[in-house]
């Protein structure tokens, strides 16, 4: 009984802070300010979305220009995607060399991060997946 009525203690914590809020630029934390001053100098954004799940906190960030970014708890880009293509500093060399030499006239709209792999997605549709080292694996279509 004790065991239940534990589960449904952390149960009701976890539903009850899960929590989506918009922000204002300057309550970003100050790397991916950063980030976002790096890769994105010249764009302007849209809305921030702070995502609090229990203990995880996600910040979604839409810019002008049709970009989607995502960052993790460590404040880690984990998911980028555009309408258009990506600023080349985003997407890790190896990845970008083997796009450039395979799929020359192909640009990079999509570049996400897991614990296991990466993955891209070009323009014309085909979505490629890579190691964490950036080794290609296959297309993931």
């Amino acid at each position: 009984m004790k065991k239940i009525l534990l589960f449904s203690l952390l149960a009701v914590f976890f539903i009850s802070c899960d929590k989506e809020s918009l922000i204002a630029e300057n309550e970003l934390p100050s790397e991916i300010t950063t980030y976002l001053n790096t890769h994105f100098p010249s764009t302007h954004v849209i809305q921030i979305i702070k995502d609090k799940d229990g203990f995880e906190v996600t910040y979604e960030i839409n810019l002008e220009g049709g970009f989607y970014l995502e960052f993790n708890k460590k404040k880690q880009i984990t998911d980028i995607e555009g309408t258009q293509k990506l600023p080349d500093s985003v997407i890790p060399s190896k990845i970008r060399e083997y796009t450039s030499t395979n799929y020359p006239s192909k640009d990079i709209i999509g570049w996400e991060k897991d614990s296991y792999n990466q993955q891209v997605k070009l323009n014309n549709g085909l979505e490629l997946l890579f190691s964490q080292s950036g080794e290609f694996l296959r297309i993931d279509n």
